[in-house]
């Protein structure tokens, strides 16, 4: 199975567990020649890469300028003036003093205590939401529910019009399909094209809250550029990832999150019975599913992992999908457990690069399955084959058509 793997493959997206299962058994990491990487899948490698200070993000430092751009032109990464300037280089893909610098600006609006406080936005929104669903008899959790919920949290956040908040969805989620293993030309134009036309739409936006300011995340990253914090395409490039970011991986985690409670009759039921019991529920969910089961690392120095010596420059695949399925350091791992503690799982990473918006994201959750437990007494699938997206950096239902009963 190791020598079949394809994360665009029907097979991959239907179960990539059984697949994952066999790259831990494995004696060494395997190669993966489409993306030039040692994959990494048990869960003490990837957590001892990820919190390794000498494994970075970018290879800017690592190799030449000449390299790095054959390297770009392999991965089909070139020639593409906007998504180079603001979204090739971002925050996620920066190290040391940079990444330091521009996270620390946002920092303070991503903390548990910060993002608290938009709770009661969140909970109105979802409430709205669900006025016209609980009159249908079914629909599609995915397009229906979720998908309206992340623009509208984060776009208030940043401080980005209600009305807008379809387009940047479409335009996060055409710029981030790229980042996957399949980058056609077909692909990368789109992705060029939508990262251009988001870019001169947060560069507006800006101007009017230069004129306007607001109590709003890019007000205040405006007065920061002001002060020196930021250069132009830094700040874009920030907002542009703060939008992205949480798009399609919360859209994915509550599709995957619903998924599970609905085939996990049983937990649903006791969590509908205790709400307190939830918070620990969705921590579960995340390791579970993770949302973004997939990122890299390049080595500064000469490493050892996994019992093998590698050079530096070596990429490493860190598989936390893979990681947090891992017997070694779950019981029970394949099992969707809605009480398990301790559960230290990898789904928002670790290190350096640990997700900034993690207590946003586990608030949102906390939020919506509360109101969906509280509002309907059941939920039950249309269709029993749920369709999951392709890919290895993704993971989420395309499609989830339920049936619902309101209390």
């Amino acid at each position: 199975m190791v020598e079949m793997f394809d994360p665009l493959s029907a097979a991959f997206s239907d179960n990539p567990y059984a697949f994952y299962s066999e790259l831990r058994a494995a004696d060494f990491p395997i190669f993966f020649e489409a993306q030039n990487m040692w994959m990494l899948s048990r869960y003490e490698d990837v957590s001892k890469v990820a919190t390794n200070t000498n494994m970075v993000r970018s290879l800017q430092g690592i190799s030449s300028d000449v390299d790095l751009k054959q390297d770009q032109v392999a991965a089909n990464w070139h020639d593409m003036p906007y998504h180079e300037r603001v979204v090739q280089f971002s925050l996620l893909d920066s190290d040391g003093n940079v990444h330091r610098r521009l996270r620390k600006q946002v920092f303070g609006y991503f903390t548990g205590r910060a993002v608290a406080s938009l709770e009661p936005m969140v909970r109105q929104y979802v409430e709205t939401l669900l006025v016209d669903l609980k009159q249908r008899d079914s629909f599609d959790f995915i397009a229906d529910f979720a998908a309206h919920i992340p623009g509208y949290v984060i776009g208030n956040l940043l401080g980005a019009p209600v009305e807008d908040c379809p387009q940047l969805r479409l335009w996060s989620e055409q710029v981030v399909q790229f980042f996957d293993v399949d980058r056609s030309d077909e692909k990368k134009a789109v992705a060029e094209t939508a990262t251009r036309e988001f870019y001169h739409y947060l560069a507006d936006l800006k101007r009017k809250r230069q004129g306007a300011p607001a109590d709003d995340l890019i007000s205040h990253m405006i007065m920061d550029e002001t002060e020196g914090r930021y250069s132009e395409d830094e700040f874009i490039s920030t907002c542009m990832l703060i939008l992205m970011a949480g798009h399609g991986s919360t859209i994915d985690v509550l599709g995957s999150g619903m998924h599970t409670l609905i085939y996990e009759h049983d937990a649903q039921f006791k969590l509908r019975e205790d709400l307190s019991l939830l918070p620990v529920a969705i921590q579960e969910m995340f390791r579970f599913e993770p949302p973004l089961p997939f990122f890299h690392r390049h080595a500064l120095e000469d490493v050892h992992v996994h019992g093998q010596d590698f050079p530096k420059g070596t990429t490493f695949g860190l598989l936390y999908g893979a990681a947090n399925r891992d017997p070694r350091q779950f019981s029970d791992a394949d099992m969707f457990k809605f009480d398990r503690h301790p559960n230290r799982h990898l789904a928002f990473g670790q290190g350096a690069h640990l997700c900034l918006g993690n207590h946003l994201a586990r608030l949102n959750m906390k939020v919506i399955f509360e109101i969906l437990l509280t509002q309907f007494s059941d939920f039950e699938l249309i269709d029993d084959h749920v369709p999951y997206k392709r890919g290895l950096s993704v993971r989420g239902p395309k499609v989830l058509s339920i049936r619902s009963v309101p209390v």
